[in-house]
């Protein structure tokens, strides 16, 4: 049972990264096994719908992955605008570390599969909403009503994934960096800062 479960690991993970590089439509089932060292045997046992269901999930594990980066870098700061600059940073970091190749898989997949009511839309829109919840509910924390919690995590997440898209195509990491710099700009100018648990032990308000 370990090997299966590793076998389907690997094939997930290659898909992923093959996803980031190469986009959805640039991808093929034979390259995503010769990349995770699985048979296409394996693959369709695994993944009976072949290389949509591979994609949605790589698509998933990208979300994860993304969630994870996100939330650290959340969390890591009790200043809100400082938690987003931090993000950005990391994200430009990691961008120049991999010669600029490894971008969001998710923006990739949707992008190349617009207009189609396929479960690769939905994970994509799943992705990008949970994220969204990340950032709001990290400035709900901070005391931001919530209409403007859920305004400023749509700007947030929309501004840092096309400054991503930005930067790759200009090999520079200064589109993700002026993004931070702005967008830790406008949550500054609310006016708001530390967590309320951090500065007076108040439970967060809910969305």
């Amino acid at each position: 049972m370990q090997t299966e479960t590793s076998t389907r690991d690997r094939i997930v993970v290659a898909a992923a990264r093959l996803l980031q590089r190469q986009g959805y439509v640039g991808t093929g089932i034979k390259q995503i096994a010769t990349e995770s060292q699985a048979t296409l045997g394996s693959i369709y046992h695994f993944f009976p719908g072949g290389k949509e269901a591979v994609a949605v999930a790589a698509i998933r594990y990208s979300d994860q992955e993304f969630a994870a980066l996100l939330r650290e870098a959340l969390d890591g700061e009790d200043d809100p605008a400082e938690a987003v600059l931090s993000c950005t940073r990391q994200l430009a970091a990691g961008l120049r570390e991999s010669g600029w190749i490894d971008g969001c898989p998710v923006t990739a997949a949707a992008l190349e599969t617009l207009g189609a009511d396929s479960e690769i839309q939905q994970a994509c829109a799943d992705a990008l909403n949970g994220w969204e919840r990340l950032v709001r509910d990290k400035l709900l924390r901070c005391g931001f009503p919530a209409g403007e919690a859920r305004e400023l995590a749509t700007t947030v997440i929309s501004a840092v994934e096309g400054a991503e898209v930005t930067a790759q195509v200009n090999r520079s990491e200064e589109p993700l960096l002026a993004a931070g710099r702005q967008l830790a700009r406008l949550v500054r100018s609310y006016g708001i800062g530390a967590p309320r648990a951090a500065v007076d032990g108040a439970r967060p308000p809910h969305a």
